[in-house]
């Protein structure tokens, strides 16, 4: 005599209540947009890394060159080679610097950068200002050495009064913005390095 069994499987039913049942396919499809959502994101940041690393060499460059900038202002205002009221843009009574970014010139007579005596670099391409790296060997004075020109750098010098509380420039301090920004192949947009410093009329 064969007797039939209607209903769950009593054995099914013990190995579910056991936790022993598989993943279901929702829950599959939900790991695996977790896993790509942290993968994108992982990507993202190593994207980040790589591109920060490229550009490494002329970020250095972009801040050597706005240092410089700055140096040499304060030089000229300490050896009064330069009075306080010619520290500021064309667009003022007796300012000297350009306004707006400059290609990166070789300092005129006045040996500042940025002002209207600026001259040519002889032997460079464009007479923008070039420099020299190492070379395959990775040494510097040695006759694998290249020569990069600065072409795509440019700086601007921007000059603003400090004002006093009531309003009116301050005589003897202003503020002084160094902005040297640069193009790269492959990179989007461009970087800028900005140096700020505060100058006064006293040495």
């Amino acid at each position: 005599m064969v007797t039939a069994i209607i209903g769950p499987n009593p054995s099914l039913r013990g190995n579910r209540e056991g936790g022993e049942c598989g993943f279901s396919l929702i829950e599959v499809m939900i790991s695996i947009t977790i896993l790509t959502v942290g993968m994108l994101a992982l990507l993202a940041v190593f994207a980040g890394a790589v591109a920060s690393t490229s550009s490494a060499q002329e970020d250095l460059i972009a801040k050597q060159k706005s240092m410089e900038a700055m140096e040499s202002l304060y030089t000229a205002r300490n050896t009064q080679q330069l009075g306080f009221r010619s520290i500021a843009n064309t667009n003022a009574a007796g300012g000297i610097f350009k306004i707006g970014y400059q290609p990166l010139l070789a300092p005129g007579p006045d040996g500042l950068v940025g002002t209207g005596d600026d001259t040519s670099y002889p032997g460079c391409p464009g007479g923008v200002e070039c420099i020299v790296l190492p070379g395959p060997d990775g040494i510097l004075g040695t006759s694998d050495d290249v020569q990069m020109s600065l072409t795509n750098f440019q700086r601007q010098i921007t000059i603003t009064n400090v004002l006093l509380p009531d309003g009116t420039p301050n005589p003897n301090l202003k503020q002084v913005e160094v902005d040297v920004q640069y193009t790269k192949p492959g990179m989007q947009g461009q970087r800028t390095y900005t140096t700020t410093a505060f100058i006064s009329s006293y040495r």
